[in-house]
């Protein structure tokens, strides 16, 4: 699995999933147009993107380049795995969430990245 972390936060976002990743698994901190092109084109699978209200800018430009479809925020509420699992299952691809979270929405984010890619 290829995921793109971006926004205020992207470095602390890729340092809490490393520890996590499976050998095959990788995560890349990137600008939010290189991760747009790239989920666009199919060479990455997810972005995790943060700012400081978890609202418009930790997904600006990839709503506007994806679509909302391919988009949630989680705001600043913790996810929960079942509402991750509701937006997967939904088609989303990129989630933002507000920096101060990045310690409590990362794993429970990529708890649900890893099981439905199994």
């Amino acid at each position: 699995m290829k995921i793109i972390a971006g926004g205020v936060g992207k470095a602390q976002v890729a340092e809490a999933l490393k520890p996590l990743l499976r050998s095959t698994d990788t995560v890349t901190v990137s600008s939010d147009m290189d991760a747009a092109m790239k989920l666009r084109a199919g060479t990455a699978d997810y972005y995790l993107g943060t700012c400081h209200t978890g609202a418009g800018a930790s997904l600006g430009v990839l709503v506007g380049l994806l679509g909302g479809d391919k988009c949630h925020t989680f705001g600043r509420s913790i996810p929960t795995s079942e509402d991750v699992a509701k937006q997967l299952n939904a088609g989303k691809k990129a989630f933002g969430f507000s920096v101060d979270q990045i310690s409590q929405a990362v794993p429970v984010i990529w708890a649900e990245l890893e099981k439905q890619q199994g």
